[in-house]
């Protein structure tokens, strides 16, 4: 460890969570991105093969105030999580990766008679968001003139959230949503959502060391890129030149389409980004305007 220690000076340090939901995507990223490295068997520090990187796992909920105060340069954990770490000001969200997507609701039980966030102020209301949810109520308590002990009471707890109202311990309760099967089987409704989260990967507003400005562009650029190619593929087709303005509209690209004439000096190959979730659509699209030859191809990696 002491090795270890000793070797970080000078490296970017890269913080990761250690478990939970964005665990295993953030290791695919890191592949992606060619940030190599080995892990030793319970050790949360590891040091990059090929790039002048630290990588440090540590539990989601730590690493935006490590960032904020400067003292880890990068990191990938949730939006929610730097809410409830009041780390907004000192963290500079940089790209949003598209992964671990869920809502934080407001929810009650099914038979409850509450049916708005209304409802519920003054209330018992149990969560692991508590600065989030205390400052949410907040504002409705003050906008319905609560004061005292009429106001909203938030409770934290650190898990099993879903099974505070069953227990008596809350009216309702604040917590993460993702399928929402888990809320349906404790027996709970949403009547509210405060906000829609997904994984960040956040920078330090004041880097520690500025000389490693170049390499915090550098894999911003490469996680980007590892990040297009889940929600990109490549659409190739030809089509006769006159019917060219009818199709680019189908397919106009992340920025505009790439048109390559054709031996037939009628025809042209016609090559642009579409969205994976809309490929299907979009192939039929260009078929009934006069395409053919239309080709869907994966992208390994790419640079946007």
């Amino acid at each position: 460890m002491h090795f270890i220690t000793q070797s970080l000076n000078g490296r970017l340090l890269f913080a990761i969570p250690k478990k939970g939901r964005l665990a295993e995507k953030c290791l695919e990223v890191l592949a992606g991105a060619d940030i190599q490295f080995s892990r030793a068997h319970r050790l949360d520090i590891c040091l990059s093969t090929n790039q002048n990187i630290a990588l440090i796992f540590l539990p989601a909920a730590d690493i935006p105030s490590f960032v904020g105060k400067g003292d880890i340069d990068l990191g990938i954990t949730g939006h929610d999580v730097i809410l409830e770490a009041q780390m907004q000001s000192l963290v500079t969200e940089t790209l949003p990766l598209g992964f671990g997507r869920c809502k934080l609701q407001v929810q009650v039980p099914e038979a409850s008679p509450f049916k708005t966030v209304d409802d519920l102020a003054g209330k018992r209301v149990v969560t692991s968001f508590e600065v989030v949810a205390g400052e949410y109520f907040a504002k409705i308590d003050d906008r319905l003139g609560l004061v005292g002990d009429k106001r909203t009471k938030i409770q934290y707890i650190g898990g099993s959230v879903e099974a505070a109202c069953a227990l008596g311990l809350a009216d309702g309760i604040v917590d993460l949503v993702e399928s929402g099967e888990t809320m349906r089987a404790a027996g709970l409704r949403a009547i509210e959502t405060i906000l829609e989260t997904e994984a960040t990967l956040i920078r330090s507003s004041t880097l520690r060391n500025q000389a490693h400005v170049a390499l915090v562009e550098k894999i911003t650029s490469r996680i980007a890129g590892v990040i297009a190619t889940e929600r990109y593929v490549l659409c190739q087709y030809n089509i006769v030149r006159e019917k060219l303005a009818g199709v680019t509209n189908i397919t106009p690209g992340r920025r505009a389409v790439t048109i390559s004439p054709l031996e037939d000096g009628k025809w042209v190959a016609v090559s642009a980004m579409v969205e994976k979730k809309s490929v299907a659509d979009i192939m039929d699209q260009l078929v009934a305007a006069g395409a053919e030859d239309v080709l869907i191809l994966r992208l390994h990696n790419c640079r946007v």
